[in-house]
């Protein structure tokens, strides 16, 4: 997504190269060039226009400094400069985040995280990966509940990944995933585990039945956290996807996985801009 992302603000910085003054005509020119690196890094379509959109607002009758005075000397700031720095500007006012990764519970309550998401967008790898997060970097105990019941081979998976791990998992085969939620809980007291991470059940797309079922978790066991899981090459989709899963659950971020593949990753941005959620984290492998 970088590659890409680059590659277009080049053509606009080389674009507006010997331009001395920005205009409407010129700064047009130059966001065509970014438009194109946005939409080819599978930035959704709606973002990409509110993004160029914010950037021409902020250039359009701009006096553009050419000189700038720093500790030292003076630099010579042209036009390209400014429209690159806006670029940048708008990027790291949609991305930007300063809360915590997690929100972990006060007191001796287990701290919640519920995984979501579609089937094979990596939930259940993505919740053995954050479990040994927590151990190593965090220092917390971890129990991983199979809640996904629908998918064969999910609870073997977790199990396997746990005993991998050397962290408990609690699973019901066959069982109602929001009572195995909730007995999840309460089993993660009586091993004094003070991190709950619910792998819970995907569709290969939106259904009422599958966000009634989340809903019901959610309202039962009260997760600090709801991260949606979402494949790195989900691409035009993602809005639509995130917006649905904001709107029923209220996400607290979203963990993009398979970033390390041939997707170009511009979900991330789409969905940040979309929903407001921050992506708390990345998976590789």
């Amino acid at each position: 997504m970088f590659e890409t992302l680059s590659k277009g603000f080049r053509a606009a910085r080389h674009r507006l190269a010997g331009v001395t003054e920005l205009t409407e005509e010129n700064i047009d020119q130059a966001l065509r060039d970014v438009r194109l690196s946005l939409l080819e890094a599978d930035v959704e379509l709606g973002v990409t226009k509110r993004f160029l959109a914010r950037v021409k607002e902020k250039m359009v009758g701009q006096v553009v400094q050419t000189v700038v005075k720093t500790k030292d000397k003076k630099i010579k700031v042209g036009p390209a400069e400014r429209f690159i720095a806006a670029c940048e500007e708008e990027l790291t006012a949609m991305m930007a985040y300063d809360g915590p990764a997690i929100e972990f519970a006060p007191g001796s309550r287990p701290t919640g995280i519920m995984m979501v998401g579609l089937q094979g967008s990596g939930k259940t790898t993505s919740s053995g990966k954050l479990a040994r997060l927590l151990e190593k970097e965090y220092k917390k105990k971890p129990l991983l509940v199979a809640a996904d019941v629908a998918r064969p081979g999910a609870i073997e998976q977790l199990q396997v990944l746990g005993e991998r791990l050397n962290i408990p998992v609690f699973a019901i085969p066959g069982g109602d995933p929001l009572e195995i939620c909730k007995q999840g809980f309460a089993e993660a007291k009586r091993l004094k585990r003070d991190v709950v991470i619910y792998d819970t059940a995907g569709r290969l797309s939106i259904d009422e039945a599958l966000m009634a079922e989340l809903d019901h978790i959610k309202e039962a066991v009260k997760p600090e956290n709801t991260f949606l899981v979402v494949d790195a090459m989900i691409g035009q989709d993602s809005v639509k996807t995130a917006q649905a899963f904001h709107e029923r659950l209220g996400l607290s971020g979203v963990i993009l996985t398979k970033l390390d593949g041939d997707a170009r990753g511009g979900a991330a941005i789409s969905m940040r801009e979309a929903t407001g959620a921050p992506v708390k984290f990345v998976g590789m492998g």
